[in-house]
């Protein structure tokens, strides 16, 4: 019976590592992050908002955004127009790239280059804004740092949601935790 037992052992070893070692492959595999797809974003969007103010008042704007891929990840290019009383309008309009970040999901704000030509983030510190990107599902979201004079800290948040028609805007700016600004709108893919 100790043969038997011994035999056994030693023609079962070989397909046991194998085993544990396809276990440790496959383990490692889904530890390797997958790369969020921004390709249901890609495209051109445009509509108009009401842009609710802290002290009650709303303002009408007129609102695009560009999402689009590039070669290291992607870029979301936006403008916010207002139309003043005397007929003047004041747009406004930022771009920035991302790069995915070692986190799924996650991406880091190509908005600076270092000394050896890589992209980085801005430094909050010097009234610069930290800026990152997540992608979860079916939402789209851009989050700006800012670090106040005082010490304080503002933060706004752009979440574009995929809906039917195009995007759901929800954007909220918020300042020290107190809310300053609000907009929920949808704009229509061009």
């Amino acid at each position: 019976m100790t043969r038997t037992v011994a035999a056994f052992v030693t023609s079962t070893a070989p397909r046991l590592h194998l085993m544990a070692a396809l276990t440790v492959l496959v383990l490692l595999a889904l530890a390797v992050p997958v790369r969020a797809d921004i390709s249901p974003f890609v495209g051109s969007y445009k509509g108009s908002a009401d842009v609710l103010s802290a002290d009650g008042t709303v303002q009408t704007r007129d609102m695009s955004v560009e999402i689009a891929r590039n070669d290291k990840g992607f870029s979301v290019r936006w403008t916010s127009t207002r139309r003043r009383e005397n007929g003047t309008e004041n747009s406004k309009t930022y771009a920035i790239r991302f790069v995915p970040s070692d986190r799924t999901g996650v991406f880091s704000a190509a908005m600076g280059r270092n000394v050896f030509g890589h992209d980085v983030q801005l430094d909050p510190m010097q009234g610069e804004p930290y800026v990152w990107a997540r992608l979860s599902g079916d939402t789209l979201s851009i989050y700006s740092l800012f670090v106040t004079d005082e010490g304080g800290y503002e933060i706004q948040q752009f979440d574009r949601t995929l809906v039917n028609e195009g995007l759901r805007l929800k954007f909220q700016r918020l300042r020290n935790g107190v809310p300053l600004r609000s907009v929920t709108t949808v704009l229509q893919r061009q």
